[in-house]
């Protein structure tokens, strides 16, 4: 796994992963100090907004933090690329990092408390989403500043719902697996047992609404990633 620690540096883990002779989407988001344009467009280029994100962020959102979802075989989140359905079978780390460094004086002495939403707009396929969305995951992972990790650790993430690999059927066509970082408000998130987030059941992750968890948890949009991929 790449961690980025909270100043955008290289933290541990292989580079080899972001080797490349032109730097990834997210990349250049984050050196050109850009990633409210940059994304709100990749987001409105592929219709995330409004399928996923209602029309109101559009001009409202303003992302706060950058965040890569990456998994055992390398893959990874890049804002819209294409993966195989092979290489994000297992469950993925997150690597969590605010667009802005911060001030020495102002690192929180608790870890900042997030969740992480997986879904899929495209079910069962775009041009028939009738059970929009499925819910692919819902986890809590954990940033810690960077003096506190050493390059080998890794988060074991709270979950609510188990990981769910994409399971796109066959020919129908390329389904957006979104990735939405919410920041939790003061006090923390406590989803009640029986809540249907907790459902593991085909028939419970379809049909669900990442906004409307959002609202009703108090949740902060502050990030946004994205991957495609086809059967």
């Amino acid at each position: 796994m790449v961690r980025w620690d909270k100043h955008g540096g290289l933290l541990g883990g292989d580079p080899s992963v972001l080797d490349s002779n032109t730097p990834s989407r997210l990349d250049s988001a984050k050196s050109n100090m850009s990633l409210t344009t940059n994304l709100i467009s990749v987001l409105s280029s592929q219709h995330i907004i409004p399928d996923v994100l209602p029309e109101s962020l559009r001009d409202a959102f303003k992302p706060t933090t950058i965040f890569t979802v990456v998994y055992p075989t390398g893959a990874q989140t890049d804002l819209g690329n294409i993966v195989t359905r092979s290489n994000v079978l297992e469950e993925p780390e997150i690597s969590i990092s605010p667009q802005q460094p911060l001030p020495l004086d102002a690192i929180p002495e608790k870890d900042v408390k997030y969740t992480l939403v997986m879904t899929d707009p495209d079910a069962p396929s775009r041009a028939e989403p009738k059970y929009r969305q499925w819910r692919h995951w819902v986890v809590r992972p954990t940033y810690q500043d960077s003096q506190s990790q050493s390059p080998g650790d890794s988060e074991t993430p709270n979950g609510t719902t188990p990981y769910w690999p994409p399971g796109p059927p066959p020919g129908s066509g390329l389904h957006r697996y979104t990735f939405l970082l919410f920041g939790e408000p003061e006090g923390g998130v406590n989803v009640p047992q029986g809540a249907v987030e907790y459902g593991t059941k085909l028939e419970e992750r379809r049909s669900w609404n990442s906004m409307k968890f959002a609202e009703e948890y108090k949740l902060t949009l502050v990030g946004v990633n994205f991957f495609l991929c086809q059967e």
